[in-house]
């Protein structure tokens, strides 16, 4: 059901991503190539229905929201996206990726998850979803080019 991502996949990944564009933000083809290249661990699960990438403090990657983690941290794992479709929801899928992603994560000594949950626009569905996790809200910041304000987001691994 959990798997890494195969270029079959691409097509629908991009598709997921773009009916959650405000949440995520958009990719064209490039970047989601060059996303699952340099991610610590990418998987889809239910073929293209969810998907989460993730990098860890090492990872060549320009996102404001990773490089405010990577200034407070030493090492971490960071989720950069966590989406399903909607006929996939209620099913755990999301769960099953985050619990894939922390045993790969405690595997390879990181002992912290963080990410970046939207404040406005509101995404009170990954909010109450990352509480019940265990995140806990450690900053917050203003992406003005994106007309976005988030919430930082860390938990013990």
């Amino acid at each position: 059901m959990i798997r890494a991502p195969i270029a079959a996949d691409e097509p629908g990944l991009l598709a997921l991503n773009a009916a959650h564009a405000v949440e995520l933000s958009p990719l064209a083809p490039a970047e989601l190539r060059q996303l699952l290249a340099r991610a610590f661990h990418a998987r889809v699960a239910d073929g293209a229905a969810a998907l989460l990438i993730a990098f860890d403090q090492d990872a060549d990657y320009g996102s404001p929201n990773f490089a405010w983690f990577r200034a407070r941290h030493r090492r971490f794992v960071y989720v950069d996206r966590v989406v399903v479709a909607p006929a996939a929801r209620g099913r755990g899928l999301a769960r099953l990726l985050y619990d894939d992603l922390f045993a790969a994560a405690r595997a390879a000594g990181h002992a912290l998850a963080c990410c970046e949950v939207n404040l406005a626009p509101p995404n009170p569905a990954s909010d109450a979803f990352h509480a019940a996790l265990g995140f806990a809200e450690v900053g917050r910041g203003h992406l003005a080019d994106r007309g976005k304000t988030v919430r930082y987001l860390t938990r013990g691994l």
